[in-house]
């Protein structure tokens, strides 16, 4: 994509150099432009109009939430960087937004905007994914939901309506109470870690189970689980004896 452009916000100098120096070694012709703060950043993106911004969370005084509160609707796609803060890498996980740890690495860097760009060609804006994080943030607690992104876009779950995640190569299946499976783009191993603190166990290397949807165990080698929803799941040797555990059996 020639002239695609990029817009750097970050209060650091040597953060937006390094950003502004893998764009150019891994995407020669794209355009950039930068900006410190939330104000120079908002009027950046009327006049650039930028494609992609890659958004720093903190700042001095301020936030990478902040412009996103101040702007309404983002007519682009985002990718956040931080440094720190549990909280916003948990609601960026939860919402399926692309953020890159700093120091930044330049395989991940590379991977995160070819990624930013697929969605972009396909329109997939991440304006109900900024809604949501926006929420989270407001409630300052773990949400209820969970962002799946899907072939077609995104999908909002509430995270007590899964009865279980399968593994389907690099690509999770989700079995809900409220209606067909749901195909996410992600892997089996990004939503065990999502969800272990949610009631949620990897049974099995291709099952992630919602312990509080088990209906019955029955005995074997690693045993069987019988789903509210009748499917049944094979337990793993290697899991059965943390999982009877945490069952309390």
């Amino acid at each position: 994509m020639d002239d695609f452009r990029i817009l750097i916000v970050d209060d650091e100098l040597q953060s937006r150099s390094l950003i502004r120096k893998l764009i150019s070694n891994n995407f020669p012709s794209f355009i950039t432009d930068e900006a410190e703060t939330v104000a120079s950043a908002i009027e950046k993106i009327r006049q650039f109009a930028p494609q992609l911004v890659f958004l720093d969370v903190q700042m001095r005084g301020e936030t990478g939430f902040d412009l996103l509160d101040k702007i309404g609707s983002a007519n682009f796609g985002v990718i956040f960087t931080t440094a720190h803060s549990e909280f916003a890498i948990s609601a960026f996980r939860y919402s399926a937004l692309d953020y890159l740890m700093k120091p930044i690495d330049a395989e991940e860097f590379k991977a995160a905007v070819e990624k930013a760009i697929v969605r972009i060609k396909k329109q997939q804006l991440p304006v109900d994914q900024i809604e949501f994080l926006k929420e989270i943030k407001s409630n300052q607690k773990t949400p209820d939901k969970l962002t799946i992104p899907t072939a077609e876009g995104f999908l909002f779950i509430g995270i007590n309506d899964i009865f279980y995640c399968h593994a389907a190569g690099n690509y999770t299946e989700f079995h809900i109470a409220t209606g067909p499976k749901i195909v996410s783009s992600y892997a089996l191993g990004y939503y065990a870690e999502i969800l272990a603190s949610r009631n949620f166990f990897r049974v099995h290397r291709s099952y992630l189970v919602n312990l509080a949807h088990i209906k019955m165990y029955k005995k074997g080698t690693g045993g069987t689980i019988i789903m509210h929803n009748g499917d049944e799941i094979e337990v793993s040797r290697n899991s059965k004896e943390e999982f009877l555990k945490i069952l309390k059996l």
